[in-house]
């Protein structure tokens, strides 16, 4: 009992550490290895492309009866001469101020994107990321299109579209970039496909106009498709990008799931949603397919050791000859700017994943980002934020604060004590309890606060690893990167410093072993975030500063009496 401040330090650095461990255990992959992957890359071939039941694209259903129809696989229509690996003439090239973007001509689709603001490392601004790609050992593609029913032919994501031009770029007075494609059949169905760019937007408007000028009424139905190799992370506590989950999510209108790809190489996941969306999600970026709201499209996830697939498709609509119609969805290619992710759907930014603590996460996120607008230093931001929080447990840890004082004040007499019943612990316990109650000392007094406060330690320790908002951002002289790890360990030393003076004002624990235990413990500390992210530690220095302060104020008071 009377060295609860040991326990609690310990206590927090366990809860850390299992965090770590607990979510590496829930997400560490299972699945085939990188040779593996590769040994199924090279017997699939690289033109290889399964049919589209195995891509799990579901059958077409019948709306108005429910009746399961009988539709082809792609590999029946006669323009389908797929190719993961396309020739450059194929591509259609879009670039805005955010995005690079390439697509097919053979499904008009999204093949590669990259992202024009997001260097790899800050040190190579040239080496852009990327969030889609066709190469078969990266593979990341959207395919979209419609399918339709009776056998007809269709305008699907092996259909070979036109467009008038081969390179779109949006002007300098525009905030809308518009690219069309389009698609006609033999018997003079004409479908035209529509992408809109928006200006430092990463969400693109999908539309499809259709023409019926067939003899006969024409069944679509509008579907999409996100196809992805898996290549797990090798897990490392140096390496914090590694415990952030990658690899399929989706949100069935009530929930949000990540999927393991283990499991769906067993069982493909199946369900019919509305209000929904599909996305590839990793640490700090994301491709997501979002279907109209309003409606029902069947969702199906599946992984074939090498990809995993993610589809939905809607429900069949009738054009009746002469007549037109529309379809319509959304895609997001770029960062989990969770801004930006909200004007798509309202749950997309649950891809920005701060686990089980998301409900304490996300207002610390809010308060930060407004902070931010108005500070404009991400630095700046988080110190402020620090002493915001610290504000607001000010009396909570007040009272944790007085209790530590007051033993403090008691050393002296709780040494004597032990001195004098060394060899009878009954004895000593009895003492030292009577002690406390003489005094009016409660030990466990500084229990209650402290644990109160770890779950907003943690939940900004998440907040502060996943929000891309804070990648590569710069704070001041030798930290040009709070998402990197102090390039001179700086900050890890100087928390050090904090945490071994911070001992300084507690009570010394009078067991010898947790005396050691204490003293060692700044340096297990400063050893552990010294790979952290700068902008963890930022956090941690400034929380452990004002710790000092408070305590040293606390000291004073209850010295003074």
């Amino acid at each position: 009992m009377d060295n609860l401040r040991v326990i609690l330090w310990v206590g927090l650095g366990m809860m850390l550490w299992l965090t770590m461990t607990k979510w590496q255990a829930q997400f560490a992959p299972v699945t085939a290895p990188p040779t593996e992957v590769s040994q199924a890359l090279s017997e699939q071939g690289p033109a290889a492309e399964p049919v589209v039941e195995s891509d799990g694209l579901p059958d077409l259903h019948e709306a108005e009866t429910g009746r399961e129809e009988e539709v082809p696989t792609l590999h029946d229509q006669p323009a389908a001469t797929p190719s993961l690996a396309p020739v450059e003439a194929d591509f259609v090239r879009v670039r805005t101020d955010v995005l690079d973007v390439k697509i097919n001509t053979l499904g008009a689709d999204l093949q590669s994107a990259t992202l024009l603001q997001y260097p790899v490392h800050k040190d190579k601004p040239n080496v852009l990321v990327s969030i889609l790609s066709p190469d078969p050992e990266q593979l990341a593609v959207f395919r979209t299109g419609l399918r339709a029913a009776d056998d007809l032919e269709e305008p699907n994501h092996l259909a070979v579209y036109q467009s008038d031009q081969k390179d779109y770029q949006l002007s300098a007075g525009s905030d809308e970039l518009l690219v069309s494609f389009t698609w006609v059949s033999s018997t003079g169905l004409e479908v035209e496909k529509i992408y809109r760019f928006g200006r430092g937007r990463y969400d693109i408007q999908l539309e499809y106009r259709i023409r019926n000028k067939t003899s006969g009424p024409y069944r679509l139905a509008n579907y999409l498709q996100l196809r992805r190799i898996y290549r797990p992370l090798e897990r490392s506590m140096f390496n914090v990008e590694s415990y952030s989950f990658n690899g399929p999510v989706i949100y069935d209108g009530e929930k949000y799931e990540k999927l393991k790809v283990d499991d769906l190489a067993e069982e493909p996941y199946k369900q019919s949603v509305a209000g929904g969306w599909l996305a590839a999600i990793q640490h700090h970026f994301l491709a997501a397919a979002v279907p109209p709201g309003e409606e029902v499209f069947r969702y199906q996830v599946s992984y074939d050791g090498a990809y995993y697939t993610l589809s939905a498709i809607g429900q069949l609509e009738t054009v009746a000859p002469g007549a037109t119609t529309s379809f319509s969805a959304q895609l997001f290619v770029g960062p989990k700017l969770q801004k930006q992710l909200a004007e798509v759907s309202a749950d997309l930014p649950l891809t920005v994943d701060y686990g089980k603590l998301t409900i304490l996460a996300q207002p610390l996120f809010w308060i930060l980002q407004k902070v931010f607008d108005v500070i404009g230093n991400w630095g700046w931001t988080i110190i402020i934020v620090t002493l915001m929080i610290k504000l607001v447990f000010y009396k909570l840890t007040e009272t944790s604060g007085k209790s530590m004082a007051k033993m403090r004040k008691l050393q002296p007499r709780l040494k004597a004590i032990q001195e004098r019943y060394k060899d009878d612990r009954a004895a000593l316990s009895q003492a030292m309890m009577e002690l406390y109650k003489r005094e009016k000392v409660n030990p466990a007094a500084g229990c209650l606060p402290m644990l109160i406060q770890i779950p907003f330690f943690i939940a900004f320790y998440w907040v502060l690893l996943e929000s891309v908002e804070m990648r590569q951002a710069p704070f001041l002289l030798w930290i040009t990167d709070l998402s990197e790890k102090d390039p001179y360990f700086i900050l890890p030393l100087i928390m050090g410093a904090a945490m071994y003076f911070q001992q300084k004002l507690n009570p010394t624990p009078p067991d010898p072993i947790q005396a050691k235990v204490m003293s060692v413990l700044p340096i297990v500390f400063t050893g552990m975030f010294a790979f952290f992210p700068a902008g963890l530690v930022l956090y941690w220095v400034t929380n452990s500063l004002l710790t000092i302060l408070q305590q040293w104020r606390i000291n004073k008071v209850v010295g003074a009496d």
